[in-house]
């Protein structure tokens, strides 16, 4: 169903809603020749967070980049928000769209979600594509050790009911000063699309859905990895976090029994954390060359 969005967006996009698996999915699109391509935002973001770079692929593809469930303009309703149901809503979502295998982009905490989709569903998934990317597991946990650089904010966002007694109506402010710190990573205008967002009503559910699995579903995506393992074509591309992203998909990739996938990376340098936001055209030269080299050894 196409709508008129709540909140930002740019010309020649269109918004949809579409209902599957319990919930509402909204999704933004442009394109309309090439290979299909699935954006997946991470924390604190929503889709906006590809708005500047979902025009430069839009030119050779048709790309749609979804709010998760929980997230943006996504429903908030009660229900599981874990990345298992939230890779069933992407594949729900892929055989709705019906364009066949598309190429799937995430980042940052949507990692378990998209590998989640690319191992279980590769008849769905042209590529995998994780940007500055991690997996319960394959040591992203670490990332809630306070006590060795650790975020704090990541046991806050775990604990039911916290982030709303917390952070609810200081969405914008807790994202300015901890969340996008990096100088120049957002403007004023992201800020406030994404603080719209996560001050809806339970507008915190998708990011402590997520956050709550990752610490808990460790020996279950290391044993996705061994069985059935990815085998679609990875790309893995570092930022900031180099080279996390890139061990973190190599390592993944080589548990396969059966045989190791050989994972392609990329370093963009002098790049911070959230690239799309921070880098759009830079990570553009990235991708588009993968998906093309993908897509010319297809046959469908």
């Amino acid at each position: 169903m196409t709508l008129t969005p709540a909140g930002a967006t740019l010309p020649g996009l269109t918004h949809h809603h579409v209902e599957i698996n319990g919930t509402r999915l909204h999704y933004a699109a442009a394109g309309t020749d090439g290979s299909p391509v699935l954006l997946v935002h991470g924390f604190p973001e929503t889709w906006w967070a590809f708005h500047r770079l979902l025009p430069l692929l839009a030119r050779t593809h048709r790309v749609h980049a979804v709010d998760l469930r929980g997230f943006g303009d996504s429903g908030t309703g009660p229900g599981p928000y874990d990345s298992a149901t939230a890779a069933e809503d992407l594949r729900l979502l892929v055989e709705h769209l019906d364009v066949g295998p598309v190429h799937v982009t995430g980042q940052d905490i949507a990692g378990a979600t998209v590998f989640r989709l690319a191992a279980t569903h590769p008849e769905l998934v042209r590529s995998l594509t994780g940007i500055e990317m991690g997996l319960p597991g394959f040591g992203l946990e670490a990332l809630a050790d306070v006590t060795h650089g650790g975020a704090w904010y990541i046991g806050v966002l775990a604990t039911p009911g916290t982030p709303e007694l917390l952070l609810a109506g200081r969405e914008r402010e807790f994202m300015a000063r901890f969340a996008f710190a990096a100088p120049g990573t957002v403007t004023d205008a992201d800020l406030e699309e994404f603080a719209r967002a996560y001050g809806r009503p339970e507008g915190w559910r998708g990011a402590s859905g997520l956050y709550r699995s990752m610490l808990t579903e460790g020996a279950e995506i290391r044993a996705l990895a061994e069985n059935p393992g990815l085998r679609v074509p990875v790309l893995a591309v570092d930022a900031a976090g180099a080279p996390f992203t890139t061990d973190t998909l190599s390592r993944a990739a080589a548990a396969a029994v059966g045989g190791p996938r050989a994972v392609r990376s990329v370093t963009l340098d002098r790049v911070g954390h959230y690239a799309a936001l921070e880098a759009p055209e830079t990570l553009a030269e990235a991708l588009l060359p993968f998906l093309a080299e993908v897509d010319a050894t297809r046959r469908d």
